[in-house]
């Protein structure tokens, strides 16, 4: 349920309805608007009667939510969400360029690539730490001490820190030395980690599972934000099917589909997605056209010696050439 507030309700009124909600066994979720504030509410099994709130001070309407996944639904709220990561903003009409290489290898391959991608326009910088990889034999990542070089690298470009959180406990790590944690598409269903995500202090970059549908997605979001963590963002990263000219098919009928029933910003990976270098420059110009509200893009300066995904990564140069041709798309269509 949504309860909508008139525009010239008080803090205090507000707060009576939230204790309302509270007393009732719900959980009350404010969320101010430009002209008035909303609050939905969660933990009810069942419907609840709009008459429980309908004549408390302040309420101008009480309206039933019809979509299973509430809080990231437009129904509650219609404005698109702009989620702060580092003191800059994704969502919007600005496209947010994410940038760096799939693992975080060495303290001077992070440096070198972080440089690079700095100067060719990047926004924010990305680098795993932790990898979860089908293989177990596979590199794993360097954990803490990736973390760490995260941490320096961040202070000399000032590029905000993206990195990968695989369990609860490296989400608190990540919590400690990044500006916002990803969770992969190997544990979008991962619930303990979602309602750990929920908790967390950072704003949570939720990227779509391997098989996953647009519901499942948002479902997923749900479990972040009813948890009272409201900065997610989204990934549409490819999806399994049939096709093998490409690692995975990119989905970027998603982006609308997305936009039109959630609040939430969506971006796309196009590396992961296509999994092949020479697909990554296109698949970024499409996505943009689309109306995805940025890109994360794999560089590596040495894919052929890359420990993780190596075959998809582009080189600094090549970056640089698809952010201005990133840039030009995005202009056509009245974005920065």
């Amino acid at each position: 349920m949504l309860i909508v507030m008139k525009v010239d309700a008080t803090a205090d009124q507000v707060r009576d309805v939230e204790e309302r909600i509270r007393t009732l066994g719900f959980r009350p979720h404010p969320i101010p608007g430009a002209e008035r504030t909303a609050i939905g509410v969660t933990g009810n099994v069942g419907p609840v009667d709009p008459a429980e709130f309908e004549g408390l001070p302040g309420v101008k309407e009480a309206i039933r939510v019809t979509r299973p996944y509430k809080l990231v639904s437009r129904e509650v709220k219609p404005a698109d969400s702009i989620i702060e990561v580092g003191g800059r903003p994704i969502g919007g009409r600005r496209v947010a360029v994410i940038a760096g290489p799939c693992a975080i290898e060495s303290e001077t391959q992070t440096r070198t690539i972080a440089a690079a991608v700095a100067e060719a326009g990047a926004d924010f910088f990305r680098g795993g730490a932790f990898k979860p990889r089908t293989s177990p034999y596979s590199f794993q990542g360097l954990g803490l001490e990736g973390l760490q070089i995260l941490a320096r690298v961040r202070k000399e470009t000032g590029l905000p820190v993206i990195t990968e959180a695989v369990d609860e406990e490296s989400m608190a790590m990540v919590e400690d030395y990044a500006d916002a944690a990803q969770i992969g598409a190997r544990n979008m269903q991962n619930f303990s980690l979602l309602k750990r995500a929920g908790r967390a202090r950072l704003p949570i970059f939720l990227k779509r599972g391997l098989s996953a549908t647009l519901e499942e997605l948002l479902m997923a979001a749900e479990y972040i934000v009813s948890e009272g963590n409201y900065r997610v963002f989204l990934c549409e990263r490819g999806v399994r099917t049939f096709a093998d000219h490409s690692r995975n098919t990119l989905d970027l009928a998603i982006i609308p589909s997305v936009k039109a029933v959630s609040h939430l910003p969506i971006l796309v990976d196009p590396s992961h997605g296509t999994g092949r270098r020479d697909k990554v420059h296109p698949m970024s110009c499409a996505a943009v056209a689309a109306g995805a509200d940025g890109i994360m893009v794999e560089v590596h300066h040495e894919p052929h010696r890359a420990l993780s995904d190596g075959p998809q990564a582009i080189l600094p140069e090549d970056f640089a050439r698809l952010v201005r041709h990133v840039r030009a798309v995005a202009a056509l269509f009245d974005r920065e």
